[in-house]
């Protein structure tokens, strides 16, 4: 990777000589990224809506969970194919070319699910969501790397990955202001995912702005007349000097997916119980069903009048809890480069999968477990966050240094990627047992500590 930042003194700050065009290609990878996110977020934010409403049952319902983790698993297998092929366009034909198709790709697809009939048709348009979702990070994340001079390459790739949280907050906003909206009556949901559309608009912007990074010209031209310096293949990830660097990247992200969506996403859950037990309480409804089965239809049916008179208290208050989560989460991104230039890479993954799992024990078996108020829920959601997300940001830093430049969108599309078919396997599973999504968080948290 060539040097931008050659012969500059360590002592510079890292922000010290970065250009505007540099900072562009930051910023517009980060947009991409962003909306990314928000096309991956906008189903969570909808999951309680969108389900229930094609089942027409209760958001609570069994089915619901079970249909939504085959969605998750359908979304992480399109992302894992997604990122390794894009990945290997990405390499052979130029960053900003494939930016563009991952973009149309995740955008037009989420918005088509506004007019999704059945549940089946919206697992299969997160498939095709996923793809762009996967492949739009493999192309940012290497076009950043190859830009950034050395020095300043941990903490502007942490800012890239951070910038995820304004993704997140869209999904907020929009599950608010528009799912959420009792106005536009029981479709709401599907307004959320036609929004989905605009990010289509930034492929203009890419297109018009962004040129091929100089080290991935020169490896093109390298590769013409160098068999063994092939750009994009895919085989040569597997072999010797790469292999260790791939596994060490699939195990990371592996580990870091199938938390993501499985315990981090569930910190949504922790100011929603208490105010769907504030609803049942105001409507004088006991908070554990009754013994008696003979009991528990009428119980069920009395709690999800009271949920469905208290909706739009209830979904305010789980994007709150989004909220929260996201913003620790967002600090934890951010902060991860510049930790890791001061303790090391290794170190700093160490000490976040650590205290990760610290956390998750303590938000669901502590706080939740034992009713605890709203406001200690709302002070520990963002510590929770910064630690189950902020591990994250260290794959747009570490991937990228892992391979050469003609390998580099290919290999770390191929790591981040190969996560999600570790967390599709686990949603397969989960899909197939009634486990609630506390219950979920918790079997999954002894990750952090492999």
């Amino acid at each position: 990777m060539v040097d931008a930042g050659r012969g500059d003194s360590a002592r510079q700050p890292w922000y010290a000589g970065i250009t505007s065009y540099q900072w562009l290609v930051l910023v517009i990878a980060s947009l991409g990224w962003v909306f990314d996110v928000f096309e991956g977020q906008v189903f969570v934010a909808s999951m309680r809506d969108a389900m229930p409403a094609l089942l027409g049952v209760s958001a609570d319902h069994p089915s619901v969970s079970q249909w939504n983790d085959w969605a998750f698993g359908s979304f992480l297998l399109g992302g894992a194919l997604g990122g390794v092929l894009f990945g290997v366009v990405a390499d052979r034909i130029g960053r900003s070319k494939t930016m563009v198709i991952t973009i149309l790709f995740y955008s037009l697809f989420t918005c088509v699910t506004a007019f999704a009939q059945t549940p089946w048709q919206i697992v299969l348009l997160r498939f095709f969501v996923a793809m762009g979702v996967g492949g739009e990070w493999a192309v940012a994340s290497a076009m950043v790397a190859e830009v950034m001079p050395t020095r300043s390459r941990p903490v502007m790739s942490s800012i890239f990955h951070g910038s995820s949280v304004f993704g997140t907050l869209m999904a907020v906003t929009v599950g608010a202001l528009v799912i959420g909206n009792e106005a536009l009556g029981a479709n709401a949901w599907r307004w959320g995912f036609a929004i989905g559309a605009f990010p289509a608009l930034l492929t203009v912007w890419v297109r018009w702005k962004l040129r091929e990074p100089e080290d991935w010209v020169r490896a093109k031209e390298r590769a013409r007349t160098d068999e063994n310096a092939q750009v994009g293949r895919l085989t040569d990830l597997l072999a010797p000097p790469h292999l260790r660097n791939t596994v060490v990247g699939v195990s990371l992200a592996s580990i870091g997916l199938v938390t993501f969506w499985g315990v981090h996403i569930y910190g949504k859950n922790a100011l929603l119980r208490r105010a769907q037990a504030t609803a049942l309480a105001a409507e004088g409804i006991p908070i554990k069903a009754p013994r008696k089965t003979s009991d528990r239809k009428e119980y069920k049916a009395r709690r999800n009048e009271a949920f469905a008179k208290h909706r739009g208290a209830i979904k305010r208050a789980e994007m709150l809890s989004m909220t929260l989560n996201t913003l620790g989460g967002g600090l934890g991104l951010v902060l991860f480069g510049p930790i890791a230039m001061r303790w090391g890479r290794k170190r700093t993954f160490v000490m976040y999968h650590a205290v990760a799992f610290l956390t998750v024990l303590v938000l669901f078996q502590g706080l939740l477990a034992r009713d605890a108020p709203a406001f200690q829920l709302a002070l520990m959601l963002p510590v929770f966050g910064f630690f189950t997300l902020g591990m994250h940001a260290g794959y747009a830093v570490y991937f990228p240094e892992l391979y050469p430049t003609r390998l580099r969108s290919t290999g770390s599309g191929f790591c981040f990627n190969m996560g999600r078919l570790a967390t599709a396997a686990a949603f397969v599973v989960f899909g197939l047992v009634t486990v609630t999504d506390e219950q979920k968080a918790v079997l999954l948290a002894p990750l952090y500590l492999l």
